[in-house]
C-alpha cells in the first residue's frame, strides 16, 4: 500500500496553494507597513534610498516567523472548509477516513515548516536583527553618506555651513551652492558657486573634495581688508567626523541566538537580570515554534460549518485566537523578562490553556457524533444576522401606518 494514495495529493494540492497565497499576502503587508515608515526614517536623517530595501531584507525573517505560522493554519482550514462545504468531506468520512488520517499530509507539511520557523527563530532571525540594528546606528551616525537637504544649512564639522540651491542628476550635480568655512587662523571664506560635485578620494577615506565651478570666494581675515577671488574651479577639502563602530552582537536577548540564550540563562555565573531576561527569550521562542503543532487541529476544528450552513465564523475566531495567543506571549515574555514572573509559568501556562481548548474542540468535531467547535457561537451569529436583516428590511418598507377608522 502506497503511503501517499490520491486523496493525500488532493488534499496536499487543497493545502498548499491556500497556504502560499496567505504567507505572501502576510508578509507583503507587513513589509508595505514597514516600508513607508522606512522611507520617512530614511528620508528625514538624509540617508541613501537604498539602504531602505537592506532594512527591509533584514526584516523579513522576523515577518516569516509571524507569516509561517498564519498562512499554515489558514491553508489547512480552507482546505477542509472547502471539503465539508462541497460534501466530499461526508464521502471520505462513509468511506472509512477519519480526521486523523486526513490530517497526516497537513502534519507532514506542519513539520517541515516547523523545522524552517525553527531554523528562523533560533539562527537566521537574531544575526538579521543585528544587523537591521547596525544599518539604523550607521544611518543616523552619517556612516553610510548622509545627503545634503535641499535648501537648508547643512554644518560639516562644525567648521563648514553648506547651502543648496537644487539638486540634479540624483544628487551628483548640486545647483546654486554657497558655503561658509572658517579655520584655525580666524579666517572666514565666504564661497558661492554656479555647481558642484563631491568626489572621493582613494588615499584618503576620512576627507572627500567638494569640486566648485563658476563662482567667487571673499575672504575675511580679522585686521585686514576683505578680498574677493573670482574662480573658474576650485577644490574645496572637507574631512569627514569620525563615526564610532557599533556595538559588538547581543545588546539585546534578541540578537542572540538560541544555544547562546540556553548558556547564558542556566549559567549563574551570569547577572540575574541577564540570566532572567535569557530565559524569558529562550521559552518565548521555543513556545512559538512547538505551537505550530497545534494549527492543524485548530483549522480542522473550525473548518467545519453547521450542515447547510456557509458560514466562515470560524475562518474569523481561528485568526483572532492565533493573533492573541501571540500578543499573550510576547507580554509574557516582556513581564518575564523584568523578572516580575517565573518564564516557564508566564510563557508555558498560556500554551497548555491553548493545547487543551484546541484539543477540546478537535475533540467535538471529530468524535462527537454532529459535534461542533463554535456550535453556540455560529448560534448566536445567524440570531444576530437574521435581526440585522429584519430591521433593515423594516427599515427599507417604511413605518406601518394603521388602517383608518370607519367615519358614519
Amino acid at each position: 500500500m502506497k503511503f501517499f494514495n490520491a486523496i493525500d495529493r488532493y488534499i496536499f494540492r487543497l493545502v498548499l496553494m491556500p497556504m502560499l497565497g496567505i504567507f505572501l499576502l502576510a508578509a507583503s503587508l507587513l513589509v508595505l507597513d514597514k516600508m513607508l515608515r522606512l522611507f520617512d526614517f530614511v528620508a528625514t536623517e538624509g540617508g541613501p534610498i537604498g539602504v531602505v530595501f537592506k532594512m527591509l531584507a533584514n526584516m523579513l525573517p522576523e515577518y516569516a516567523s509571524l507569516a509561517i505560522p498564519l498562512g499554515l493554519m489558514i491553508g489547512i482550514l480552507l482546505a477542509f472548509r472547502k471539503l465539508a462545504t462541497s460534501s466530499e468531506l461526508d464521502v471520505m468520512r462513509a468511506v472509512g477516513l477519519s480526521y486523523t488520517r486526513m490530517l497526516r499530509v497537513p502534519y507532514i507539511i506542519t513539520l517541515v515548516l516547523v523545522g524552517c520557523n525553527f531554523a528562523i527563530v533560533g539562527y537566521l532571525q537574531p544575526l538579521a536583527r543585528y544587523y537591521y540594528e547596525e544599518l539604523n546606528y550607521e544611518l543616523k551616525s552619517g556612516a553610510l553618506g548622509a545627503s545634503i537637504k535641499v535648501g537648508e544649512f547643512t554644518a560639516l564639522k562644525d567648521r563648514i555651513a553648506l547651502r543648496i540651491d537644487e539638486s540634479r542628476d540624483d544628487g551628483r550635480r548640486l545647483m546654486g551652492i554657497f558655503a561658509r568655512v572658517a579655520n584655525d587662523k580666524g579666517q572666514v571664506l565666504s564661497i558661492s558657486a554656479r555647481e558642484g560635485r563631491f568626489l572621493a578620494l582613494k588615499n584618503s577615506p576620512d576627507t572627500i573634495i567638494f569640486r566648485l565651478e563658476q563662482g567667487q570666494i571673499i575672504q575675511d581675515q580679522p585686521g585686514q581688508p576683505s578680498r574677493v577671488l573670482t574662480f573658474t574651479r576650485h577644490d574645496l577639502p572637507i574631512e569627514l567626523p569620525a563615526i564610532e563602530k557599533f556595538r559588538e552582537r547581543g545588546g539585546q536577548e534578541r540578537e542572540y541566538l538560541l544555544p547562546e540564550l540556553m548558556k547564558m540563562g542556566w549559567n549563574n555565573e551570569v547577572p540575574k537580570e541577564n540570566r532572567v531576561s535569557s530565559q524569558a527569550n529562550f521559552n518565548y521562542r521555543v513556545v512559538e515554534v512547538i505551537m505550530m503543532l497545534l494549527l492543524p487541529l485548530l483549522g480542522v476544528a473550525l473548518a467545519i460549518p453547521p450542515k447547510r450552513s456557509t458560514s466562515a465564523l470560524g475562518l474569523f475566531v481561528s485568526i483572532v485566537m492565533v493573533v492573541a495567543y501571540h500578543k499573550v506571549n510576547q507580554y509574557a515574555n516582556d513581564v518575564a523578562s523584568l523578572g516580575r514572573i517565573n518564564p516557564i509559568l508566564g510563557l508555558w501556562g498560556p500554551f497548555l490553556v491553548f493545547a487543551a481548548l484546541i484539543l477540546w474542540m478537535y475533540w467535538r468535531v471529530a468524535y462527537v457524533p454532529g459535534g461542533q467547535a463554535i456550535g453556540w457561537l455560529e448560534t448566536a451569529s445567524d440570531k444576530v444576522v437574521k435581526r440585522v436583516k429584519s430591521l433593515l428590511r423594516r427599515q427599507r418598507r417604511g413605518p406601518i401606518l394603521p388602517a383608518p377608522a370607519d367615519q358614519t
